[in-house]
């Protein structure tokens, strides 16, 4: 729970930008012509039909429209499932605290909006030489999953 708090403290400074999301190392970064409203509606359908459920979810959109305040769209949707977590646990102890994974539905100003997440490869490659070959077999996993997920959710 800290953790989304956190998340949102950080949502909470920059989400009045009009900067778009960028594609940075380790991210894959996806634009939708969907409206946000479209997107965020996608995501638990997208997630419904893969392998992986909504675990948490936080919207700073959302908050500060609770207190007054218009603010672009955003909501991150915490991704996982338990047995992922056993297999994640029993190979890296340490890794427990990448979990969930994130993904990250942002508004644009043209109305369309962007659906973004770190991969899990890139998540839990702190981890790899703790975890070994358990750990980078489950990211592998993961990346699919997520990239699913993510690539329906965005489809028209």
């Amino acid at each position: 729970m800290q953790r989304i708090l956190k998340l949102l403290a950080v949502f909470m400074l920059f989400a009045g930008s009009a900067q778009a999301l960028e594609p940075r190392e380790g991210w894959v970064v996806l634009h939708s012509e969907k409206s946000f409203a479209e997107l965020i509606k996608a995501v638990p359908a997208a997630v419904d039909n893969n392998e992986i459920r909504i675990v948490s979810q936080a919207s700073a959109s959302a908050g500060a429209k609770m207190q007054g305040f218009t603010i672009p769209g955003n909501r991150v949707f915490g991704l996982y499932r338990n047995d992922y977590a056993r297999r994640m646990l029993d190979a890296s102890l340490a890794a427990g605290i990448e979990a969930p994974i994130m993904l990250y539905a942002t508004e644009n100003a043209d109305g369309s909006s962007t659906l973004a997440y770190k991969t899990p490869s890139h998540v839990f490659a702190p981890y790899f030489d703790e975890g070994g070959e358990a750990l980078r077999a489950l990211a592998a996993e993961l990346d699919a999953v997520f990239d699913g997920v993510a690539r329906a959710a965005v489809a028209k």
